[in-house]
């Protein structure tokens, strides 16, 4: 039976446990490029045993950004400083994923400790794009609508960056499809409402995330691993037409058969989530419907915050990978003082003997 520490193997890479540490944003970098504080900030992650680390949602291009501190790679001289972080990962031992992402309509705004309010032109602020010329959410800009010739512009854009990240060393690239973010506005009729072939029925509005994922997996090696991050459900109960579970299962199944390795599921991001849903593990019926009815590697994201819950998600077959956020934040060394509470070993860096 697999549990929390058993190595997972994936294409031609092993993954020596099923902790993740997932997309966190920073908003700490100037004009895209990483720094010191994600070396740093990465990296313990790594020397805290997590098999797999991922950067932050990284912009494709600049009116990508959520805000312009946002870290990105749509440029070649971005290279260098993701390929230092990369090389210190793979030396202790874990797996280098980045997620690469578009805000669409949710950018233009200022960090969270700023207030994450719309940045105006004043203030430094751009116009954003979308699948529809409406505001994704309340106090948000109107965002231009994305015509035909621009979202084939962006799909190449994707396919740019996706060869960046191979030529900066990562292992496995994620694609960002929820949130609320660019391809989650295409994916859910609660936003999207466009009359062309990218609007309308499932096939229209699944087509702007797929033929992206179809140019991004021609345009990285075969060893490399590819993910996508869906909002496996909007979380609408009221009968409004909405995206939902069974749309994520279908879709999956498409993903699987173009390449994809792994669905990264996640929800929400469009609406609010109804009050008294969000609890301990709330989203990981969404990975475990997704593994067993698409036939493909889940990861499991969503208040998990002790080893006894991580290890049942993976000893009962919901998930693959456990993925983690706030607790990796709270906890770098989360997955070594797990392995110590659940009997496994996973054995320190040298320097950190002592201690254990």
């Amino acid at each position: 039976m697999n549990h929390l520490f058993t190595p997972l193997i994936i294409r031609e890479t092993m993954l020596s446990n099923r902790l993740a540490v997932s997309p966190m944003c920073m908003y700490s970098c100037d004009d895209g490029f990483a720094t010191d504080w994600h070396l740093v900030h990465l990296g313990s992650r790594a020397i805290g045993g997590n098999a797999l680390v991922m950067t932050e949602a990284t912009a494709i291009s600049p009116e990508g950004c959520i805000t312009w501190n946002d870290m990105g790679i749509w440029k070649d001289e971005h290279i260098s400083r993701l390929s230092r972080i990369v090389d210190f990962l793979h030396k202790r031992g874990s797996v280098s994923c980045i997620q690469l992402a578009h805000a669409g309509g949710k950018a233009s705004i200022s960090p969270p400790w700023e207030g994450g309010k719309l940045l105006t032109e004043e203030d430094g602020g751009w116009q954003p794009v979308a699948a529809m010329d409406k505001p994704v959410l309340p106090g948000l800009a109107k965002p231009k609508m994305l015509d035909l010739e621009e979202i084939e512009d962006l799909t190449a854009k994707f396919a740019r960056a996706a060869e960046r990240a191979s030529n900066a060393g990562f292992q496995a690239i994620e694609i960002h499809a929820a949130h609320g973010y660019l391809f989650h506005q295409f994916l859910s009729p609660l936003y999207n409402q466009r009359s062309d072939e990218y609007g309308g029925s499932f096939e229209n509005r699944v087509r702007f995330l797929t033929e992206t994922v179809q140019a991004v997996r021609k345009s990285i090696p075969e060893n490399v691993l590819l993910f996508v991050r869906l909002s496996c459900t909007d979380w609408c109960e009221d009968g409004q037409a909405s995206w939902t579970l069974a749309d994520s299962v279908d879709l999956s199944k498409r993903l699987k058969k173009m390449g994809v390795d792994l669905i990264d599921c996640s929800s929400g991001g469009l609406k609010a989530i109804p009050e008294g849903r969000a609890g301990t593990g709330y989203q990981t019926e969404l990975a475990a419907t997704i593994r067993r009815e698409a036939d493909v590697l889940t990861g499991a994201v969503g208040m998990i915050t002790s080893p006894e819950q991580a290890d049942h998600i993976i000893r009962t077959g919901q998930a693959d990978l456990v993925f983690m956020g706030r607790e990796s934040l709270r906890d770098p060394y989360f997955p070594r003082k797990a392995a110590k509470k659940l009997g496994q070993n996973l054995n320190p860096p040298d320097q950190y003997a002592r201690a254990w």
